[in-house]
């Protein structure tokens, strides 16, 4: 028997997450862990204490020489983590 008022599985849990505003917690969270998979293992390995605070993604760097880079292709580099994690979950990144 097929039931005229099903939903795809997906469309769901989207759903469930947006009425229980747990979809921007998640979306932070795949940012975060998505940071070493757009950066690769190099630059992550200089990078510690990331956290997300009012859309705006706060990085500690270890190096100078890497902050100064990075703050040079920042823009970018908000556009590659938002299209990795596919919303737009930061709209800059402070590099400390």
């Amino acid at each position: 028997m097929k039931r005229k008022d099903a939903s795809p599985i997906g469309q769901l849990i989207r759903q469930f997450l947006r009425e229980e505003s747990l979809e921007t917690p998640l979306n932070e969270c795949r940012l975060i862990n998505a940071w070493g998979e757009v950066l690769g293992p190099a630059i992550a390995s200089y990078t510690r204490d990331l956290y997300i605070k009012n859309q705006v993604l706060y990085v500690h760097l270890t190096s100078a020489a890497l902050r100064q880079e990075l703050m040079m292709g920042r823009e970018l580099l908000i556009r590659n983590l938002n299209r990795h994690v596919g919303a737009q979950v930061i709209t800059d990144i402070v590099f400390r």
